[in-house]
């Protein structure tokens, strides 16, 4: 593919981002009854005014207007990234025990008060990027502080990793109670590694600490070498104390994201030799998505299993994810099947997922290829995933 139609990608995917989803976002997220955001919309664009808020919306939020405003900070950014900032800190900060509770009622009382690994490291991944698009120090220090409540209080000191659930005071909980992972029979899940391993990445990238360094070490190899398994190109899903995975199931999406963010992690790290087992392994997840998880329309399915795909439903951020994942894997292996497959699925992307009429993005597509009545935004639904695509895809492609 010639150097310009690569340009083109990347300014579509630039335009994409400040023409329509962060408009989409600035107007429809913020809440009129108090200084934080709405809890849902659904697919009409309809507001529900009594259903809860979760600081994982919230923190990705942050996360999205800070990144956006470091890039751009003529683009009037901030006010979002404040808000943001400002509702993370007054309506989920846990004062007395340190971290963010899960979710808050619509009045505001805390109304899930429990501590999800998966959400904090949302919270340090925002929260130190806010301070790198604004230098906040009191963002840092509180990104720092969720760092050292999960060292005290998740980390699995004897097998490596950190542990799922907590009390609000941050006392271990059984799985069964879990609000956020199916986890069955195990105790860890790849999805909250992955996403801590994120957060440490942009962590490491204001506070070289060399705790915490050697923890994104230790972080990366366990992704690569206990969830990662080589001879599937697929990561296993769920695990016990010792990483045994008692799973059988594929995440296409997460599979694909982690292919590029594992390479992240430990390019921050410096180690050649890790970085180069990390670009490696980007190549063979990006291989096993491309031979079974992509449709014949160039999408990307959301789940499957040892025999093969099992839900077709094509959804929102695995699409996303999987552009910039095989975006990675072109870039490391030169490989024009890679590129072919980001850019099919861009343009799948710009044609069935852009919302025309309202703005933003739909939620869901099904197999028939109709759009499913599905939220635009709630807990889960949110601009991280497809706005961090349209950054990753200008800095890549541009």
């Amino acid at each position: 593919m010639k150097t310009d139609a690569l340009q083109n990608i990347a300014t579509r995917a630039q335009a994409e981002l400040r023409d329509n989803i962060l408009p989409y976002w600035t107007a429809h997220a913020p809440s009129a009854n108090h200084d934080g955001f709405v809890g849902e919309i659904n697919h009409a664009g309809e507001v529900n005014p009594a259903t809860h808020r979760g600081m994982l919306l919230t923190s990705r939020i942050l996360w999205t207007y800070a990144a956006a405003h470091r890039r751009w900070p003529d683009g009037g950014y901030l006010e979002m990234a404040d808000r943001a900032y400002r509702d993370l800190e007054t309506s989920f900060l846990d004062r007395d025990h340190g971290g963010y509770f899960w979710a808050i009622a619509a009045d505001g009382q805390p109304l899930d008060p429990r501590k999800q690994t998966y959400g904090q490291s949302f919270a340090v991944y925002a929260l130190s990027e806010y301070h790198r698009a604004t230098g906040e120090q009191e963002a840092l220090d509180r990104a720092i502080d969720v760092f050292r409540q999960l060292q005290a209080h998740a980390r699995d000191r004897e097998n490596g990793g950190f542990f799922e659930l907590f009390s609000a005071d941050w006392q271990r909980l059984e799985l069964s109670r879990a609000a956020v992972m199916a986890v069955g029979a195990g105790s860890k899940t790849q999805n909250s590694h992955l996403h801590v391993m994120e957060s440490f990445t942009n962590l490491l990238r204001v506070w070289p600490d060399p705790e915490l360094k050697r923890e994104q070490a230790e972080l990366v190899g366990i992704m690569l070498e206990r969830v990662l398994d080589w001879k599937t190109g697929h990561l296993g899903l769920v695990f016990v104390d010792a990483w045994d995975v008692v799973s059988d199931g594929v995440s296409y999406g997460h599979d694909i994201e982690a292919a590029w963010l594992m390479v992240e992690a430990a390019e921050i790290l410096g180690d050649p030799a890790l970085v180069a087992r990390a670009r490696e392994a980007s190549v063979v997840i990006a291989r096993a998505t491309l031979a079974e998880g992509v449709d014949t329309g160039g999408a990307l399915i959301y789940e499957g299993g040892p025999e093969g795909p099992t839900k077709l439903t094509r959804v929102w951020w695995p699409q996303a994810e999987a552009v910039v994942g095989f975006l990675q894997a072109w870039q490391v292996s030169g490989e024009a099947q890679y590129l072919n497959a980001a850019v099919r699925l861009w343009t799948f992307i710009e044609e069935h997922f852009v919302d025309a009429e309202q703005g933003g993005w739909f939620n869901a597509i099904a197999p028939d290829g109709s759009v499913m009545a599905e939220n635009k935004l709630d807990l889960w639904t949110c601009p991280y995933h497809s706005g961090r695509t349209c950054m990753e895809v200008a800095d890549r492609l541009g």
